[in-house]
């Protein structure tokens, strides 16, 4: 599936970045720039968050989940930021037996980011200039 067919543009949606810096060459040249950084850790930090899940250390996965839904938000990825704030509140609640399903939910919301944003990628600057 590509960026231009996704059918939930709550996914991956950088329009309304691009728009406040112009829409132009240079905007764009930015956006990518912002693109390529955010989902450059690629699931690193996910899996730091599930390490210090498993070794119930709540706080500090709150904390890694925070950085990430700040980064991935700037993507206009409305719905991972739904899926992280609602484990991000059952980390603070300690509804332990909640957590694990809503981990596996934001790692798929992770995974579409990606895949859309490499496909954004594709379209605006190509895979011949390292993601």
């Amino acid at each position: 599936m590509s960026y231009g067919s996704a059918p939930d543009e709550a996914v991956f949606c950088v329009d309304k970045l691009l728009e406040y810096m112009g829409r132009d060459e240079k905007a764009l040249d930015t956006v990518v720039r912002i693109v390529r950084d955010a989902i450059s850790p690629g699931v690193d930090p996910l899996n730091m968050a599930g390490e210090a899940i498993r070794d119930a250390k709540l706080m500090e996965a709150r904390r890694i989940l925070h950085n990430l839904r700040g980064s991935i938000g700037n993507l206009g990825a409305k719905r991972f930021v739904a899926a992280s704030l609602a484990l991000e509140l059952a980390l603070q609640e300690g509804r332990v037996a909640e957590i694990p399903l809503l981990f596996t939910v934001l790692e798929g919301e992770l995974k579409l980011v990606h895949d859309h944003a490499g496909a954004w990628l594709d379209q605006h600057s190509g895979r011949a200039v390292a993601r």
